[in-house]
């Protein structure tokens, strides 16, 4: 995983703004409606913190100290919202589409690489803090 290639093309999609994470949500609903039930109606809110929870974890990608501690309070809160296992693969297939979207012609073999693994240890760190919320 080349963390510099993240932070580059996060860079590159960031520049959308507000359209990325509508166009996630839109994604995930679509492909996946039973989880909708898990968000409020007003989603304004919801986007902004996607947007600052992906911005967080992409600027310490590279950075273990700040990054694990950080998906451990994520993935404890996320517990206590309803999110559990088997949610974590629809979220990182919707990143990765919208990652992609928002790329263009930037995506490439080696981008969805770097990104399915950095999700891979994302879903892993928060699952293990969900299920074990006292550690």
């Amino acid at each position: 995983m080349d963390a510099q290639r993240l932070k580059r093309n996060f860079a590159l999609v960031g520049e959308h703004g507000i359209d990325v994470a509508e166009y996630f949500y839109a994604d995930l609903f679509e492909q996946n409606p039973q989880v909708r039930s898990l968000f409020g109606g007003a989603m304004a809110k919801q986007h902004e913190k996607l947007l600052a929870a992906l911005s967080h974890i992409v600027g310490a990608v590279d950075d273990e100290a700040e990054l694990v501690p950080y998906l451990r309070d994520l993935g404890r809160r996320h517990n206590g919202f309803g999110v559990v296992a088997e949610h974590y693969p629809h979220v990182g297939a919707s990143l990765i589409a919208t990652l992609a979207h928002f790329s263009g012609p930037e995506w490439n073999a080696d981008l969805e690489r770097d990104w399915t693994a950095a999700y891979g240890v994302v879903a892993q760190v928060m699952q293990e803090a969900a299920a074990d919320p006292v550690a």
